[in-house]
Order: structure tokens, then C-alpha cells, then sequence
């Protein structure tokens, strides 16, 4: 397959080096940037055809990733209309929903939408994905082989669903690393040290998310089985309970799938 994208920043260049991993030819990729500094660069990382524009070279590729700002994607699509023939558009801009991008196509509809996230940078991302009706299984399939080059790729048939994902995944790595702040601090206060504190947190959490993942059992099960009756874990629980700490946790979430859903409507009203 060969595969065009436009953008090339940190989430393209994750997702052009793990195709490359994958056995991606680099005479396959082909990357475009109107920065000259950041096009040298993926060309010298990657040792693959950079342009600085949108022109016909495009019509030569099987999909087309697009990977710019949200606030540059009807530009970009404006300039994209006329080389446009049976590629797969493949967008990973956050919040524009597929109906808006395919408007600004022109009509185009062999879109699939994407919301990754940011564990793709070191190919343990997560990322939901929902197409256009009438895009084809061949299509889809290479959607999901762009997105599984940098982790986990999860379809779903509603394309609503994505704000969602966005609440849980494209977000959820900024409450990981929250929580792991908070861990930090506590561990100040019990007088540990910044370096001792920081390596605490983050192998508990790895550790923890790992024998999640590799166990299959629900999360309550787990939490249980570290949880003994008058124990140290019991007592941080129950103080985590009375703050509403887990409710607090939803409640957020909810409010970015809000967000997200009103960001759709204000990107898309172009």
C-alpha cells in the first residue's frame, strides 16, 4: 500500500515510523509539510519523499492521512478536492466529524474517521475508528493497518461514538498522568524524594495496567483482591469514597464527551 500524509508532526511521524517497523517501504510513504525545517527532518528520520504542498503527486496513493490541526482541515481538504479520485481519506484531526470533512471534499465519502491517542508516540496507543456507510472493507482494512502501526485499533459502527472515545481514550492518558502527579505529592509528604516519588508512581501504574491487561478479570476484582478488611488499601479507599473520588472521575469524563460534542459543532460549522 502506499500511503500520503499531510501534517508531519509527532503523531504522524509515530504513525510513519511504525508502518515502517511493520515492513512499510519508505519509497511508499510520502509526507507533506509546508515547513521546510520539519519536511527536512522526517526526510532525514525516515529516508522517505517529502513535498512542500498539496498537488497531484497525491493521486498516486492508495489512503491519505490526514494529520493537521483541526483549524487547517478545510483549507487543507479545499486544496485536496481536485486530486481526489478513490483514495481512502484517513483523518486523525481531533473533533471534525466525517459528514463535515466529506462536505468540505466536495461530496467525497471513502472517509474513515479516527481518534487516537497520545501512547501511539511509543506504539501503545489505542485508537477508535469510524467510517463514512459505503466506505469498503478494503478501505476500513486499511484504516485499521495505518492505526495499528502505533497500538490498538477499536471500530465502531456509530460514528457519535467517537466523542466518547474521546472522553475515555483521547483524554484518558491526561487523567493517568494526573492521578500520577497526585501519587507524587503524596509521596512528597510522606518524605520521600522527587526521583523516589516519580519511580513509585509510574511502575505502580505500569505494573497495575499491565496485569489488567493481562489477567482478562474485571478491575473490581483486582482492586478487591488488594484490598484487605482494615488495611492500609481499605483505608485509602474509603477515603477516596467519602470525597466522591470515582464519581468525580465520571463526572469528568462526561464532561469531556460534552466538550467534544460541541467542539464537533463549532469546527464543523465552517
Amino acid at each position: 500500500m502506499k500511503i500520503a500524509f499531510i501534517g508531519g508532526g509527532n503523531m504522524a511521524a509515530a504513525l510513519i515510523g511504525g508502518l515502517i517497523k511493520r515492513g512499510t517501504a519508505p519509497a511508499d510513504i510520502y509526507a507533506v509539510d509546508i515547513n521546510d525545517e520539519a519536511r527536512a527532518r522526517t526526510a532525514k528520520q525516515f529516508g522517505i519523499a517529502t513535498g512542500a504542498g498539496i498537488d497531484a503527486t497525491l493521486a498516486g496513493y492508495d489512503a491519505i492521512v490526514l494529520a493537521v490541526k483541526p483549524q487547517v482541515l478545510k483549507s487543507v481538504a479545499d486544496a485536496l478536492v481536485p486530486h481526489l479520485s478513490k483514495q481512502t481519506i484517513i483523518s486523525i484531526a481531533a473533533g471534525i466529524r466525517a459528514s463535515d470533512l466529506s462536505r468540505w471534499l466536495n461530496g467525497y465519502t471513502q472517509i474513515v474517521r479516527t481518534m487516537p491517542n497520545t501512547p501511539a508516540l511509543i506504539g501503545m496507543g489505542v485508537t477508535g475508528l469510524a467510517a463514512l456507510p459505503g466506505v469498503a472493507d478494503a478501505a476500513k482494512a486499511l484504516a485499521s493497518e495505518v492505526l495499528e502501526a502505533v497500538g490498538t485499533a477499536v471500530w465502531f459502527d456509530d460514528e457519535a461514538k467517537l466523542d466518547a472515545v474521546t472522553a475515555i481514550s483521547g483524554s484518558g492518558p491526561a487523567y493517568v498522568f494526573y492521578f500520577i502527579e497526585a501519587m507524587q505529592e503524596a509521596a512528597r509528604q510522606l518524605g520521600l524524594d522527587d526521583e523516589q516519588g516519580r519511580a513509585l508512581a509510574v511502575a505502580t501504574f505500569t505494573g497495575a495496567a499491565q496485569l489488567a491487561a493481562q489477567s482478562g478479570e474485571p478491575a473490581s476484582v483486582l482492586r478487591e483482591r488488594v484490598t484487605s478488611k482494615g488495611g492500609t488499601t481499605a483505608a485509602a479507599l474509603a477515603s477516596f469514597d467519602a470525597q466522591g473520588v470515582k464519581d468525580a472521575i465520571v463526572r469528568g469524563a462526561l464532561a469531556a464527551q460534552a466538550r467534544a460534542q460541541e467542539m464537533g459543532d463549532e469546527l464543523g460549522a465552517a
